[in-house]
């Protein structure tokens, strides 16, 4: 062996590109530079966006309007390898701070409880208290638990339970905070009932969730992007990967080139057999479209994090099947909206019609034919939110019904008749000329929101770090992380770390996904949850 492949096995002239600029990449390149001691000089990210974060957004201004296309939820202690990271990245407010210290001391000042979940006819707070089950769905419920994943295969919600299942408060509660639609698999439902197990009782009033202090994009994505550029970690916006050289060999499969486009120029990457390779194989804001107050959004059907992982299965079938989660966007999309409020008066009403303060939790109206659903966080929202500017945002889950005042889909709604529709539901019409003179709602599709919601069988998600593969892992929402739950941050974090420690030989473990669906306590109290 050369001196040079010597020096790259160690690390030391060891290069390494992730495809995408979301959290997962994120991660990886950190864990890359903590735990792999990999230089961070050779450690490249290639985003086709000039904004690093992917679905960790949050952007505008008090006079252009504020964007988030989603807020992410956390828990504790279940976060573990989120934890892990947050706890070793200093925070933006304070380098001597780390994220999670940030993160704690907001939360110990924010509790969470909501009381307000739900909101139904006349802006009456329903009762959630009870989940108001039926024998059937207790039995429908514990037979989903106990059935090993494998035998679930493609099965979707709707299959399992009884109509009657998705009238109770229990499956508006669980579809509103989670995203599940009845067509979605199954086997994500038990794999959300194995892992929030010891949520199952305090579903109705949140009391488990843990918040970032701002939006994610500025409490996460800025200050891990700052620790990586401190150590020397190349950030490429405007660079579109669209495929990949993947050549089989004797002993495994090996990147040797990637293939990208920056300002309409096809590139190439030379990728050296001990190079690494870290690929976002698609995204659940892709394909995303804005509009504005008096424009609705386009909804698009493509997006370049499937097409890319298309391009590869091409050729290599073993890496799973993109086409089961993004070829069904009239069954993943939905749209959320964010509302900037220069007067505090809408504010102010949510606010005397729910009881919640900001910050307090999630509120959905179950009379909505759009399912809409607001959530008003803890101001400011934005690190550069003035005091006298309010932020909300919320979403429909049924974005291809019309409206119960306004007669048309949400997906073809304009930002004002977003707003006309909410002031419905709030009982507030008689204002919205005010509103519309102070409110600045920015609506956005999503086509592929809930993609990775889809029913799925074994192989459809190619492994973190597929067999044979010598150089390459996938990592985000569509590798395959036993045991743990898409739609979560920990999911993105724990592939990046599943995938730096396997090929990196990192002498340290991946934290083990935490077993509180086997506790007896956990379980006892699940259970007079469901017979409450």
């Amino acid at each position: 062996m050369s001196n040079e492949s010597t020096q790259r096995q160690d690390g030391s002239e060891r290069e390494a590109y992730f495809v995408g600029g979301g959290i997962a990449s994120l991660a990886g390149a950190a864990f890359l530079v903590r735990d792999g001691e990999l230089p961070g000089e050779n450690v490249h990210v290639l985003e086709k966006l000039d904004v690093m974060g992917g679905a960790l957004d949050g952007a505008g201004s008090p006079e252009e309007g504020y964007v988030i296309r989603g807020g992410r939820m956390m828990n504790f202690p279940t976060y573990e390898c989120t934890w892990d990271l947050l706890e070793t990245i200093p925070s933006l407010e304070d380098r001597d701070r780390s994220i999670k210290d940030v993160m704690d001391e907001f939360n110990e000042a924010h509790q969470t409880y909501a009381i307000a979940r739900l909101l139904g006819d006349d802006q009456d707070v329903l009762d959630v208290s009870s989940y108001d089950f039926e024998i059937e769905h207790r039995l429908s419920l514990l037979q989903l638990v106990l059935t090993p994943e494998e035998q679930l295969g493609d099965t979707r919600i709707e299959e399992w339970f009884s109509e009657s299942f998705f009238e109770t408060p229990f499956w508006y509660i669980w579809a509103t905070t989670f995203a599940f639609q009845p067509w979605h698999s199954v086997a994500e439902m038990r794999r959300y009932m194995h892992r929030f197990m010891h949520e199952f009782p305090r579903l109705n009033t949140m009391e488990g969730i843990h918040r970032t202090k701002y939006n994610q994009y500025d409490s996460m994505v800025r200050p891990i992007r700052r620790w990586l550029e401190d150590h020397g970690v190349e950030f490429r916006g405007g660079c579109e990967v669209t495929d990949m050289d993947i050549v089989p060999g004797r002993e495994g499969k090996t990147v040797e080139t990637i293939h990208y486009e920056a300002d309409g120029t096809a590139e190439t990457i030379d990728v050296e057999p001990t190079d690494l390779v870290f690929v976002t194989n698609g995204s659940m804001t892709d394909g995303s479209d804005l509009g504005s107050m008096t424009e609705a959004p386009e909804l698009n059907t493509t997006g370049a994090s499937f097409e890319l992982w298309t391009n590869i299965v091409e050729d290599n079938p073993e890496f799973g099947t993109p086409s089961a989660f993004a070829d069904h966007v009239q069954e993943t999309k939905w749209p959320s909206y964010t509302v900037t409020l220069d007067e505090p008066d809408l504010l102010e009403h949510i606010v005397e019609v729910t009881g919640e303060a900001p910050g307090n939790g999630l509120i959905t109206f179950t009379e909505s034919n759009w399912l809409m659903s607001i959530v008003v966080a803890a101001q400011p929202h934005f690190a550069n939110q003035p005091d006298d500017v309010k932020v909300f945002w919320g979403y429909g889950l049924f974005p291809e019904e019309e409206g119960n005042h306004v007669e048309k889909k949400m997906e073809n709604c304009t930002g004002e008749e977003i707003l006309e529709e909410l002031c419905y539901h709030l009982g507030y019409l008689d204002e919205l000329p005010a509103v519309l003179e102070d409110a600045n709602c920015i609506p956005c599709n999503m086509p592929f929101i809930t993609s990775h919601f889809m029913p799925r069988t074994p192989g459809d998600r190619p492994d973190v770090v597929p067999p044979g593969s010598n150089n390459l892992a996938f990592i985000g929402q569509f590798a395959e992380v036993p045991q743990d739950v898409v739609f979560t941050v920990e999911y993105s974090v724990r592939s990046a770390m599943m995938a730096v420690y396997d090929l990196m030989d990192v002498d340290r473990e991946v934290p083990p996904v935490s077993t509180h669906q086997y506790e007896p306590e956990v379980l006892v109290d699940a259970a007079k949850a469901a017979f409450r």
